[in-house]
């Protein structure tokens, strides 16, 4: 066992199936590698997006408040009361209400712009959206610069001249509350190269910016900040200004994006086109490479799962595709012998000796291809002597011997040549020979589908089949093939023949019978001195000291009675007595015996107790028992078929009381166990002790209607009874009547009943 087990062909096999196993793998490491790739470059690229994307929301928002200054600027009261001649102490209210109107809702449209203020130089006031202050040192007190005083941020910040001026970031104390923010000033109007009329200064919230930049540390758990044209920050997020100086980040003016991995980081840079600003944001390597991790982790998993499921699998195949080989091996060097072949392996040796077998075998269906007319020949002999036990055997020696019928009806004929009766010496034989030659051959060119093989040395059967029982037309056709048969053999061969027919056999299993009666039919048209025309065996009479009762005929009779097949068993019947008393010349002492026999196989069936009834099955058999054959073979028949269809009547009677009340314990079944959601067939098979398909195919015959909607129908009658008087929810009724779900009960009951269940019980309360 060991010894095949790793045998050279086991390893050969195991071998292959490893290298067709490793070629996969080497193209999944290779899909794997690149997968790796793909996703650490997709993570890289979406992170550049991201970045890139918080630059554009920040500039949009950026443009939005440069906007904002400039609307200002072009506005015409803030124009008008920035250019008024203001005398002292006297103010124009109404102007500068106006005004602080006019521009109060602008904190509104941009979060960015939630903390500004305007500063008229003139009337030396602060509007900010909230309210106006009438001196700056008022606003100052509450919004301020940490490290920066009154006099610094007046001088500095509202009477400097600004343009898009963006200020890094600071701390700034508004109402006391401390914050860092980024600061944009703008001086009104536009272009102010001196002292500016007013001054436009929007406080930006650190928080807003950062806001922007958070996903880097909440979702990669990096950092992010922005700093301006002079490497100031302007915001960060995760990472703190000290840090930002340790990073020394250093850009050039042509690197608008760098990516680079400095200590395990991803740093990306992006600088603006616009403004100058640099947007950096680092993405530590392993958060970046999570999805390539997980795609790692899963190819790995997988890749060893499916190597040693495969190492099995090329064990396994290698074990079973060899086993049979160094079987075959072993059975050939023990048969033909070590030395039979000498190969290099195992293959080569098959190969050898199965090569000789092959041409040995060539030479034997050669041998047989000679013999397959004298195989045919035997069996043509055989199945006319009747030496075949059932049509099964007839059929296999039939494909054996290649003849083909064209069907199981038919007649058998016999030719017989006349004028050699008695002749049988050498000259005569062969010319006897030489003649059944000829008649053969010209039968088969007449009828090529006929079966035809040589009885004697002066006679030939012909066995000729048809599709259907053979009618009048077929008789005609067949009797014109003989005539013109006939014609032949004595117009170019002077060769008289005489043919006579049996009667037709309805199967290939009663071509005996057939035969017989053509036989009988020759010594009848040979005694009777026939005028050359075909003898058929219906046209003879028939005396013969036996009647025609076989076996078979007994079985089929007694078939038909236990199923209660009346017909059939009439037919049978009638087909006994026109056997018997119409094509033979019986005797009283056989006919007596015939009817026993009949009357005999009607008794043995009452005896096996298939009628119920002892009071039928006893009338039945002294009714049988009193028909004699002095009453006339037609009153026999009579009564005869009288009695059977009185016991078919009594059989199928019976049966039907056996289906009706299968069918009761079927509806009782499902009575008793409808609420049960899992009611199947086979448990309601089981419940009566049927088969499934028998049960379900009498019920319906009996009533005209599947038992699963006998089903249905009982679960529907007694929801529509809970319906009417209980307080049940439709939900607890569909439970309780054997659904599963309320969707499928409501479906049910419409297709019952025609109404949804909620307004059949809302009809029946009503």
């Amino acid at each position: 066992m060991m010894k095949t087990r790793f045998s050279k062909t086991f390893r050969r096999f195991l071998l292959s199936y490893l290298i067709i196993l490793i070629i996969p793998n080497i193209a999944g490491y290779i899909t794997y590698r690149t997968s790796i790739d793909a996703a650490e470059k997709n993570s890289i690229d979406t992170s550049l997006l991201l970045l890139k994307q918080s630059k554009d929301i920040l500039e949009r928002r950026m443009a939005e408040v440069q906007n904002f200054t400039r609307q200002l600027a072009i506005n015409q009261d803030i124009a008008l009361i920035m250019n008024e001649n203001v005398k002292k102490d006297s103010y124009n209210i109404y102007g500068l209400w106006k005004t602080w109107r006019d521009v109060s809702y602008y904190d509104k449209t941009n979060d960015f712009l939630q903390n500004y203020y305007i500063y008229l130089n003139n009337y030396d006031v602060v509007l900010t959206p909230a309210t106006i202050y009438y001196r700056p040192l008022h606003y100052y007190e509450q919004n301020y610069y940490s490290g920066l005083s009154f006099d610094d941020w007046k001088k500095t910040i509202i009477q400097t001249s600004h343009q898009d001026t963006i200020l890094p970031l600071r701390s700034y104390i508004r109402n006391k509350t401390e914050s860092f923010v980024m600061t944009y000033i703008q001086s009104l109007p536009l272009n102010s190269f001196t002292k500016p009329s007013g001054t436009v200064v929007v406080v930006i919230d650190e928080s807003k910016i950062s806001s922007m930049l958070m996903s880097f540390s909440s979702q990669y758990g990096g950092w992010a900040y922005i700093t301006d044209k002079d490497g100031k920050p302007l915001a960060s997020a995760g990472i703190d200004n000290e840090q930002i100086d340790q990073l020394g980040l250093k850009t050039t003016p042509e690197e608008m994006e760098t990516q680079e991995f400095i200590d395990d980081t991803l740093r990306i840079t992006v600088r603006s086109e616009s403004n100058g600003w640099v947007y950096v944001a680092g993405i530590p390597r392993k958060a970046l490479m999570e999805q390539a991790d997980k795609i790692q982790h899963i190819t790995w998993t997988v890749t060893v799962v499916a190597l040693v499921i495969g190492l099995l699998i090329c064990l396994l195949l290698a074990y079973r595709n060899s086993t049979p080989i160094n079987r075959l091996v072993r059975i050939v060097r023990e048969q033909i012998g070590q030395d039979s072949y000498v190969a290099y392996n195992d293959y080569d040796f098959l190969h050898g000796n199965i090569s000789s077998l092959i041409s040995d075998n060539r030479l034997l269906e050669t041998e047989l291809n000679r013999q397959i007319p004298l195989v045919r020949d035997a069996f043509m002999k055989r199945i006319l002597r009747g030496e075949f036990h059932s049509l099964h055997e007839i059929r296999a020696a039939s494909s054996q011997s290649g003849t083909e019928f064209q069907g199981d009806y038919g007649y058998v004929g016999m030719i017989r040549i006349n004028g050699y009766s008695g002749m049988n010496t050498e000259e005569i034989l062969n010319e006897l020979q030489a003649a059944r030659l000829l008649i053969t051959q010209t039968m088969r060119t007449i009828d090529a589908a006929a079966a035809i093989t040589d009885m004697d040395s002066d006679k030939i059967a012909v066995i000729s089949t048809f599709a259907s029982e053979p009618g009048t037309e077929q008789r005609k056709d067949y009797e014109k093939k003989i005539a013109g048969l006939r014609a032949i053999l004595e117009t170019e061969y002077r060769i008289s023949i005489s043919v006579s027919v049996g009667s037709s056999f309805h199967s290939l299993s009663d071509i005996s019978r057939s035969f017989e009666e053509a036989r009988r039919a020759m010594d009848y048209g040979a005694a009777a001195s026939s005028d050359g025309s075909i003898t058929w065996y219906h046209e003879t009479w028939k005396e013969t000291t036996t009647y025609y009762y076989p076996i078979d005929q007994e079985m089929r009779l007694l078939s038909a009675l236990k199923v209660g097949e009346t017909l059939e068993a009439k037919r049978i019947v009638d087909q006994i007595f026109v056997q018997n008393f119409a094509e033979r010349g019986l005797s009283a002492e056989m006919s007596q015996q015939l009817i026993g026999e009949i009357k005999g196989t009607i008794l043995k069936l009452i005896d096996q107790k298939v009628i119920q009834d002892p009071d039928e099955s006893e009338h039945l058999k002294n009714r049988t028992v009193q028909i004699m054959l002095s009453e006339g073979v037609e009153q026999v028949r009579s009564e005869l078929e009288e009695i059977i269809e009185q016991i078919c009547e009594l059989i199928v009677r019976k049966k039907t009381e056996k289906e009706n009340e299968t069918v009761d314990k079927i509806r009782k079944s499902v009575e008793a166990r409808y609420g049960d959601a899992n009611l199947s067939l086979y448990q309601i098979a089981d419940s009566v002790g049927r088969p499934e398909k028998y049960i379900s195919q009498l019920y319906k015959e009996q009533t005209g209607e599947p038992i699963s909607d006998y089903l249905e129908k009982v679960r529907i009658k007694h929801a529509s009874g809970l319906l009417f008087d209980s307080n049940l929810t439709i939900d607890e009724i569909a439970a309780q009547v054997g659904y599963n779900s309320s969707h499928s009960f409501r479906r049910a009951f419409k297709r019952v009943l025609g109404v949804s269940p909620s307004l059949y019980r809302k009809s029946t309360n009503e």
